[in-house]
């Protein structure tokens, strides 16, 4: 009858093997302490995260000292306001120039011409054009937007337009109009080489709003994350090119 047991050999076998694959295993990447992504700060100007008076202050903004380990805030207050949609950065799309990324995400909501169904709707007032819109920047362009977004309100539409294309405004999955809120932040970055300087000096921070968003806010509203996407090629094309 033979044994229920495995022959020594067969043990010393196993056993080796079971070496073998615990050290083919990649170990598991060291993740810093809260303590190492402060200290790792100083590495960046103090500025970014100095303690700002709150007293105050608008209700919708999130203040430096706010961010958390190994984050920093996108404030205003400081330079790091170029990465902003609201910052005077002029760039040229499509053959047209816009003052700033505020403006050019605004301007969507108005008519694009006479026949636009917008243009033509019963009740609606429209204090700017759409090219009006295009050149404006910060408070400006954002409070056009509102009436732009009151007006939406009003008709019950849920699109915006670029070149004739009516495009899902607020998708619940990226669409369209995420896509043309990427490439119009990354010319923005291209044609502006201190905004490119300022988002590449943040290294591997992980950036964050300065102000207050909505709960699961469309891909799109979430400028910091493509503020990361784009450093992060801007990166790897560095690092492939060093010269440069």
């Amino acid at each position: 009858m033979p044994s229920p047991f495995p022959s020594r050999s067969a043990l010393f076998a196993l056993t080796s093997l079971l070496f073998i694959v615990a050290g083919c295993r990649s170990p598991s990447p060291a993740v810093p302490s809260a303590r190492e992504l402060l200290d790792a700060r100083t590495n960046y100007p103090a500025r970014w995260w100095a303690p700002v008076a709150t007293n105050g202050a608008p209700a919708w903004e999130i203040f430096p000292q706010d961010a958390r380990p190994g984050e920093v805030i996108l404030s205003k207050r400081n330079e790091l306001g170029l990465l902003s949609n609201f910052a005077a950065t002029p760039f040229t799309f499509h053959g047209r120039r816009y003052a700033s990324l505020e403006g050019f995400w605004q301007m969507m909501k108005f008519p694009e011409n006479d026949t636009d169904p917008r243009a033509t709707y019963n009740g609606l007032r429209w204090r700017w054009t759409r090219e009006q819109v295009a050149q404006m920047t910060g408070f400006e362009a954002k409070h056009a937007g509102d009436l732009g977004s009151e007006n939406m309100e009003q008709m019950g539409i849920p699109w915006v337009t670029f070149e004739g294309q009516q495009m899902e405004y607020r998708p619940s999955v990226p669409g369209e109009h995420y896509r043309l809120i990427v490439a119009a932040t990354k010319e923005k970055v291209r044609q502006n080489p201190e905004v490119k300087t300022v988002l590449l000096a943040t290294g591997n921070l992980v950036l964050k709003p300065d102000h207050h968003q909505e709960t699961n806010a469309p891909a799109a509203w979430r400028y910091y994350e493509i503020l990361m996407q784009i450093r992060t090629e801007l990166q790897a094309e560095n690092a492939r090119n060093p010269a440069q």
